[in-house]
């Protein structure tokens, strides 16, 4: 619940005309707080005088805006998007603890519809090579689920099985891969957007892996071994230092756009 400092509140009805919920309104030239909401944190982020509060929150990891620090300039946002490519040559070394977590952090404050904030990561690299031919089982779960599904998809899991070096067509060798899940596509989707962002900012190398989604939601074994309940696998992201170098971006098709 939102907690306001009667003795810093200034009066100025910035948090009460920002909140989505009309949760805050003014009493006797105060802020106040009527009960409970979805804690989305806007009146945390108005207010002039840090006023607000979510006790139920770390606020000390709430930070206070810098222009220097906080703005992107948009030339390189657009450069940054422009260079992304998808990594499927990976350096054989582990990617650092820590270097993960400001992965996962970039997935953790990534927007979620009325703020449920119900998107889980599960980050497997420890256990890779016992992870891996479970991922495949998966996937030859998958591709025999459906009679819709192309047979030939089915060879990825044989040229695994005769030769999981070569063969591997499904992990490309990443050190690392991140599963999101969430029970919103939506709210996953943007999660891993921004960690790839996030990635590609850290010199690494990320690929969104259709395929090991679709075998972690086929297959029920897959899911318990990660510890997955009550919710889907939006996105598989391979993760790793690239063993590639890119020179230039790559050309796309014109925007289809329709301005109405």
């Amino acid at each position: 619940m939102v907690t306001i400092d009667t003795e810093s509140c200034i009066g100025c009805g910035a948090c009460v005309k920002d909140c989505i919920a009309s949760n805050l309104y003014m009493e006797n030239g105060k802020a106040a707080v009527r009960s409970a909401c979805f804690s989305c944190g806007h009146c945390v982020a108005v207010c002039p005088q840090n006023a607000c509060a979510l006790p139920s929150y770390d606020m000390a990891d709430v930070e206070a805006y810098d222009d220097a620090s906080f703005r992107l300039a948009p030339e390189n946002v657009l450069h940054a998007i422009k260079f992304r490519r998808s990594v499927r040559q990976y350096q054989q070394k582990p990617v650092p603890q820590d270097v993960l977590e400001r992965v996962i952090q970039a997935g953790r404050y990534t927007e979620t519809a009325v703020n449920v904030q119900d998107v889980e990561f599960f980050v497997v690299q420890q256990r890779m090579q016992e992870y891996k031919p479970l991922a495949y089982e998966g996937w030859l779960t998958y591709t025999q689920s459906d009679d819709n599904v192309p047979k030939n998809y089915q060879s990825i899991y044989e040229n695994y099985k005769k030769d999981p070096v070569a063969g591997d067509r499904l992990f490309y060798h990443a050190p690392a891969v991140i599963v999101v899940c969430s029970n919103n596509p939506v709210n996953g989707a943007l999660a891993a957007a921004n960690m790839e962002t996030m990635a590609v900012a850290l010199g690494l190398g990320m690929l969104v892996s259709g395929q090991l989604t679709r075998a972690v939601n086929a297959d029920d074994r897959l899911q318990a071994w990660l510890g997955i309940k009550g919710k889907s696998a939006v996105t598989n992201l391979l993760v790793g230092y690239p063993a590639v170098t890119y020179h230039r971006t790559a050309p796309r098709k014109p925007a289809t756009v329709h301005y109405l």
